[in-house]
């Protein structure tokens, strides 16, 4: 009887350690077949752009095909809600960015929390954004635009990409901040929001630094200043807002995510992957010709800034009293 329940023992403790060593083994062995990207915006946006960017490199890293999947809509919530719910095993990512984080605040019953269904791989990119205005406005850098709009209230307006997004909540930081009124015209999509500031039809605009630079270098509106702090390639003359309200800041920022619970050894090879790509001077010059700007982050410091990130947002929200409704 003790021989046989020794027996019994040992074999159920070697199943217990083979059942351990499994997630060990297929993670030391990671990746051994493609990894899926999937990207909540359509094709040829500037997200998608920064994605394929990121996707035809890591390869070289990691020796395994890397898929960008576009799976459009609900600001970004459906791919990630499908990542939120794929096997935790690092084959499946999300290219996740600051508008999911409002997005799941705007949202009465949101079915992904983006700080809390994912574990974090890497920081990866801010896509800076830019203040533009009709050559006819009274203000050419964010000192006079702030005086402007703080003794004209309700004159002007100003256009972004739509309710919600990082460009509109980015402006409405900047209104709480200055106590300025100036109404908000959302538009569909970003395409329209150039020429109709070049027109007139609207006075300012908020839009991707690529996008204000092409025609403020042509001389067709005015690149009021940058949303966000640091250089951009190709903005040097271009002011900060922040020179006219110190440690203001609001850009996109990009990270690469998994779903919760995904292995530390799978992360940190993916993590160790992003790093070295983001490293090179040749990705740094792709970048900048999307208007992006590598911003590296390791794990332990994405999901304390997504917190951080996420609860200004939700400050903004309250204090503007933004809804989609």
């Amino acid at each position: 009887m003790n021989r046989f329940l020794s027996r019994l023992t040992r074999r159920t403790l070697l199943a217990a350690a083979l059942a351990a060593a499994a997630p060990l083994a297929s993670a030391q062995a990671f990746p051994s077949k493609p990894i899926r990207v999937l990207v909540g915006y359509s094709a040829g946006g500037g997200v998608d752009a920064v994605a394929r960017m990121l996707a035809q490199r890591l390869p070289g890293v990691l020796g395994q095909q890397v898929v960008v999947e576009n799976r459009a809509g609900a600001s970004g919530m459906i791919a990630a809600e499908l990542v939120a719910q794929a096997p935790a095993d690092g084959y499946t990512l999300l290219l996740g960015e600051s508008g999911m984080l409002i997005t799941s605040l705007l949202q009465p019953r949101p079915n992904v929390d983006p700080v809390k269904s994912f574990t974090p791989v890497a920081g990866a990119f801010v896509l800076p954004l830019m203040i533009v205005a009709n050559n006819d406005l009274p203000a050419s850098n964010p000192k006079e635009l702030v005086a402007l709009l703080k003794s004209s209230p309700g004159k002007y307006s100003y256009a972004t990409s739509g309710v919600g997004t990082v460009h509109h909540l980015g402006f409405e930081m900047m209104k709480a901040q200055t106590g300025a009124f100036i109404v908000h015209v959302p538009y569909r999509g970003a395409s329209q929001i150039v020429p109709d500031v070049m027109s007139g039809q609207v006075p300012i605009g908020v839009v991707s630094a690529a996008a204000g630079l092409a025609q403020s270098r042509a001389g067709k509106l005015k690149a009021i200043g940058l949303m966000s702090t640091g250089k951009l390639a190709g903005a040097e003359n271009v002011p900060a807002i922040a020179d006219a309200l110190p440690g203001f800041n609001a850009a996109p920022r990009l990270m690469l995510l998994a779903p919760a619970g995904t292995p530390a050894p799978v992360v940190e090879k993916l993590n160790e992957a992003v790093r070295t790509v983001l490293a090179t001077p040749e990705l740094a010059q792709a970048a900048a010709q999307q208007g992006a700007v590598p911003a590296y982050q390791a794990p332990a410091q994405v999901g304390p800034a997504l917190a951080q990130e996420s609860a200004e947002w939700a400050r903004i929200i309250k204090a503007q009293k933004i809804s989609v409704q």
